[in-house]
């Protein structure tokens, strides 16, 4: 046999090329093109065309956009909830170490993405509805910074969250076997902030009042929102699993006498 063979299957490293940087670049990328497109749609047409919601205008280039990003949404979730389904690995169960140890940064990926959606959807685009609707009147549920926070990003991250719980359900043995409670909690409580939204235009409908979080009718998006603490118990989850999966064949596990 050959010795340098035999060698190098031995203290083969399973962490070696684990995580696709180019995929990893391409999904901040895209996320940060998309962020931008919205921004700058907002720049070009806010102010001259979304300020009036009974105007020919309003309804030109903002309605229009909203009928464009629920069809678009629709269609990408179900086709991307599909395959992941349809795709799924029969045999979970029996998956190698090193495949194991693989699929985990492809999830991995999947989470960088619903973070950095939530990123922009939470911080930068929320924090402009408040300052937008502290300077003008709103008008319709439909404004232009609704259009792009509610039914843009917040669907955006629910497509890439839901997406990212079924590759890991119909993929990876540790969350196929059992339901993980913190994968559940980071992304159906965020994903509840979408439903929240009734309440809260129905609410401004009927009371005109300052928009800060700290009023009872925005309290629904902060409790959903501290949801996404559940990161940390999914991260031990997580890393737990990467600890086993990462041992060298010949590795000593020194645990006696600690």
């Amino acid at each position: 046999m050959n010795t340098s063979v035999e060698n190098k299957s031995v203290y083969l490293d399973p962490t070696k090329k684990l995580l696709n940087i180019k995929v990893l670049f391409a999904v901040f990328i895209g996320i940060f093109a998309l962020m931008m497109a919205w921004r700058l749609y907002q720049q070009l047409f806010a102010w001259d065309k979304g300020m009036d919601a009974f105007e020919p205008e309003f309804q030109t280039y903002w309605m229009n956009l909203l009928y464009a990003q629920w069809i678009i949404e629709f269609v990408l979730a179900s086709a991307l909830w599909g395959y992941i389904l349809k795709t799924r690995d029969k045999n979970v169960f029996t998956l190698s170490p090193d495949v194991e140890l693989k699929r985990h940064f492809t999830l991995f990926i999947w989470l960088f993405a619903y973070a950095w959606i939530i990123y922009w959807a939470a911080s930068f685009f929320a924090e402009q509805d408040a300052s937008w609707h502290q300077v003008t009147i709103r008008d319709t549920d439909f404004t232009p910074s609704h259009i792009v926070l509610f039914y843009g990003t917040f669907p955006a991250y629910i497509i890439a969250g839901v997406s990212a719980f079924l590759y890991a359900r119909t993929r990876l043995p540790q969350f196929a076997e059992k339901i993980s409670i913190p994968f559940v909690i980071l992304v159906i409580g965020p994903f509840l902030i979408l439903p929240n939204v009734g309440l809260n235009e129905w609410g401004h409908t009927f009371w005109y009042m300052e928009e800060l979080f700290t009023a009872p009718l925005h309290w629904g998006f902060v409790i959903l929102g501290w949801s996404a603490l559940a990161i940390g118990g999914l991260g031990s989850q997580l890393i737990l699993r990467l600890l086993a999966l990462s041992r060298l064949p010949n590795e000593i596990d020194i645990t006696e006498n600690m």
